[in-house]
């Protein structure tokens, strides 16, 4: 099973990768964001509970989200793999996917770490901000987006080092190129799979 975490900043383009690898490698794809509209519209009794929280102004806590994310494991273990996009996001994320993971007696392949020099990002965010006219999107508003990135993620990013799991694969170039780029990469892991 290829179960893969797709990581990397505002702009890198996790979900244009994602897309492409969940196409080439016919993976289950899971976002935190998507599970958790999912489960509000179908109405679940975690959906409620969920809503609940969101309509008081509150952020869904790490236990409901690792419960959605188990459940989601649980529901696709018969899938090529998984891709994790967007979890996990802090070390204790991180360790209830690993401790999930070794109760399922399931492994985690690797983090596929987007690596882009900010200029590049800001760039291509400012680009998307112009397209899809988001007024929220200022050079300000994504220069705090980056800080928040890089102090809240490093933790995330030594948790995998230390596990060797994290492989930073550079996406500067073209959407071609970057998509080849990562493609080659997760088919190294793919055909590196016992």
């Amino acid at each position: 099973m290829l179960n893969l975490i797709i990581f990397g900043p505002p702009g890198a383009g996790k979900g244009t990768q994602s897309e492409n690898l969940v196409n080439k490698f016919s993976l289950a794809h899971v976002s935190t964001g998507d599970l958790l509209r999912e489960e509000m519209a179908n109405e679940t009794p975690l959906g409620k509970e969920v809503r609940n929280i969101i309509s008081g102004g509150g952020l869904v806590g790490d236990d409901i989200v690792g419960r959605m994310i188990a459940e989601f494991i649980r529901n696709n273990k018969h899938a090529a793999g998984i891709l994790f996009d967007g979890y996990p996001r802090t070390v204790y994320q991180c360790e209830m996917l690993e401790k999930f993971f070794t109760d399922e007696t399931l492994l985690l392949t690797g983090v596929v770490g987007l690596e882009v020099e900010q200029e590049e990002l800001m760039r291509r965010l400012l680009h998307r901000a112009s397209i899809q006219n988001r007024a929220d999107d200022t050079e300000e508003a994504i220069r705090t987006r980056f800080r928040e990135y890089e102090e809240k993620t490093a933790a995330v990013m030594d948790f995998y080092k230390r596990r060797n799991l994290f492989f930073p694969v550079a996406v500067n170039g073209t959407l071609e190129e970057n998509l080849t780029s990562v493609e080659t990469f997760v088919k190294s892991l793919f055909d590196s799979l016992p």
